[in-house]
């Protein structure tokens, strides 16, 4: 498995660094509510009002309207941490209303996200809020049809183009493992205030208006998210490690990269590139990431960066090595 270097710090050294920057702000928290919830609302009207042109035209304007609402998800993602506004319960209510928004159940979705965190890079807690990921050899133990699938759920097609729709308009509809009776009742009153928004616009600007302009911004969003999300904690030399080897900091250091984009592309994406850093401590809201990474070199030379021709080099790599502890193809798998 993937070696962990002895020299990185420990999380007693590294608590004292990152505590200063998971002080919430509410005039960020809230100016950040603004610049991401008005646009996106006046890109979502002059969609409708733009289908009165080719389509094309509307096509266009899903896109900002998508980076937005990416940015939402963002503001929902550290509501559910506790990060993003000072309140518990603030967090939990604006957080609420932005998973209808993003089209994703908050409680539930916060659930999973947080086994996620606390299971990254364990060989032996894979499933739960993460991209499935088989290793080599049990890749070899799977029959002809199971490697068949397993193949088709990491090709590109259908991890990033199908993905989106099939997560986003009825994955997230569904009840998921994991998860308890609160979280359940949470996820059946957000599909109760999603369908009432979705039936009051339908009635109001007619089914066909109404699904011209929310699928692609749906699928387009949903893309970018799916492919922040798989590129952080799917690249080459990614930290994988047995239950009683896994580390915490290697896991963050190690397992999740910073994704390095151009500086408006961090910005819709919420400076989520900054992923190591949020995995030391999710408690550190998204306005803090890059304070954190710029003002520590700890956390700069730590940790894998990836660029955005890297990350596309990445896709293919499906199958974790234990005997070289990398990431490999398929195709380079002897059976």
């Amino acid at each position: 498995m993937t070696t962990v270097d002895r020299d990185l710090p420990t999380m007693k050294i590294l608590q004292p660094i990152l505590k200063p920057y998971t002080r919430s702000d509410i005039l960020k928290a809230t100016g950040q509510l603004l610049n991401s919830l008005v646009p996106y609302v006046l890109f979502y009207a002059v969609m409708f009002w733009s289908l009165r042109f080719p389509y094309w035209v509307t096509l266009l304007l899903s896109i900002p309207a998508a980076l937005f609402m990416m940015r939402t998800f963002i503001l929902f993602h550290d509501c559910g941490h506790n990060s993003f506004f000072p309140s518990h319960k603030v967090n939990r209510i604006v957080g609420f209303f932005l998973g209808v928004v993003t089209f994703t159940p908050s409680e539930q979705w916060w659930r999973t996200h947080a086994i996620h965190h606390a299971t990254s890079g364990n060989l032996e807690k894979r499933g739960v809020g993460d991209v499935m990921t088989w290793t080599v050899s049990e890749y070899r133990e799977k029959s002809k049809m199971e490697r068949l699938g397993y193949r088709l759920f990491r090709h590109p097609l259908v991890m990033f183009v199908l993905g989106p729709i099939w997560i986003f308009i009825f994955r997230n509809r569904m009840a998921t493992p994991f998860v308890g009776k609160r979280e359940l009742r949470f996820q059946w009153l957000h599909n109760l205030v999603l369908a009432s928004i979705i039936v009051t616009l339908g009635l109001t600007v007619g089914w066909k208006a109404y699904l011209l302009v929310q699928l692609p911004i749906v699928w387009i969003g949903g893309f970018m998210g799916i492919w922040l999300f798989y590129l952080q904690h799917q690249y080459e030399d990614v930290y994988w490690a047995n239950n009683e080897d896994w580390n915490y900091v290697a896991s963050a250091l190690q397992g999740a990269s910073y994704y390095k984009l151009p500086r408006i592309l961090q910005w819709f994406s919420g400076n989520i590139g900054f992923h190591h850093i949020h995995h030391l401590s999710p408690a550190i809201p998204n306005y803090q990431l890059d304070h954190c990474y710029y003002d520590n070199e700890i956390f700069q030379k730590e940790v894998k960066t990836i660029t955005l021709g890297q990350g596309i080099r990445s896709i293919g790599l499906d199958l974790i090595d234990e005997s070289s502890g990398k990431l490999v193809r398929v195709r380079d798998v002897k059976l």
